[in-house]
């Protein structure tokens, strides 16, 4: 039977935290969140099945187990840091890790990103999918981009964009569904669902009495709908950065003349106040608004 043994990571912030005897302290020193670091712990402290810290508050203080357990992580550490090796860089390469959603990531900020590499060279750029509406937690990233509402309570947030709906349907379709040229046709139409693009505020801009669908297919994913729009399985609502490639082509078309001019979801990026402290953190913020808001 193999060995279990603490993971290194849990380890070292909770040799943070109790020389800091500060949550938030031993997070700045470690470049994570104060709620990474707290989850951390916690995954520490379900590993050996001992409180670690006793919180008051807003004050933590080591527990008996946590001091007797502090000694033997230091000796652990010390071991693993003094270990000579001499192909080891002398210095360490700073890094953001940013966590987007998968369309955001594919059509905008890959595209755009080797603007900020070359003239941050020396940033190492981490990036990570969240799925939209669903992952409310900051996590481990230093920088969110979210599409939703714009309320997150005790985060820093930005608006980045925000663009007009429009309905778009493949030529395949059309021709098998039949004339489709006023919004009212849509009633012999399949209308592609999604959280993230509800057809609501569209019907109400139409100025259609309607209902949401309740039947059909539902995509969550903002690339994924463009996809089963393109592939025939229905009408859909999208937006003009990421349809453009497709419209282009002619793979897609756009349905009447009328869209959303204030969708109910826009993009927003999402941190903590003291992430945007460190240096190469700020520089990416500074340069998502200055790319984005004029996307």
């Amino acid at each position: 039977m193999a060995t279990r043994i603490p993971p290194v990571h849990a380890l070292s912030a909770f040799e943070a935290a109790a020389r800091h005897g500060s949550f938030a302290l031993a997070a700045e020193e470690l470049c994570i969140t104060p709620s990474a670091l707290s989850h951390r712990i916690r995954l520490l402290e379900e590993f050996v099945g001992e409180r670690l810290f006793l919180r008051d508050g807003r004050n933590v203080g080591l527990s008996e187990f946590g001091r007797r357990y502090l000694d033997v992580v230091r000796q652990a550490l010390r071991t693993l840091t003094d270990f000579p090796m001499p192909r080891r860089a002398a210095s360490v390469q700073p890094r953001i890790k940013i966590t987007v959603p998968p369309t955001f990531a594919r059509y905008l900020l890959v595209p755009k990103l080797a603007s900020f590499t070359e003239e941050h060279p020396d940033i190492a750029v981490e990036i990570y999918l969240s799925v939209p509406l669903y992952d409310l937690a900051l996590g481990e990233s230093d920088v969110e981009v979210r599409f939703g509402p714009g309320k997150y309570p005790n985060l820093q947030c930005e608006k980045l964009f925000s663009e007009p709906t429009f309905a778009v349907a493949s030529p395949d379709y059309l021709r098998k569904v039949g004339d489709i040229s006023k919004p009212e046709d849509l009633q012999k139409a399949t209308l592609i669902r999604s959280a993230l693009e509800p057809w609501q505020p569209w019907f109400e801009a139409a100025g259609l009495d309607w209902s949401e669908p309740s039947t059909g297919l539902r995509v969550d994913d903002l690339g994924l709908l463009l996809e089963a729009v393109r592939r025939g399985h229905g009408i859909g609502l999208t937006r003009e950065h990421f349809a453009r490639e497709l419209l282009d082509s002619g793979e897609i078309v756009r349905l009447f003349d009328m869209q959303t001019a204030t969708p109910p979801h826009a993009y927003y990026v999402v941190y903590e106040k003291q992430a945007a402290e460190r240096p190469e953190v700020a520089a990416f913020l500074q340069w998502t608004q200055a790319t984005f808001r004029s996307a």
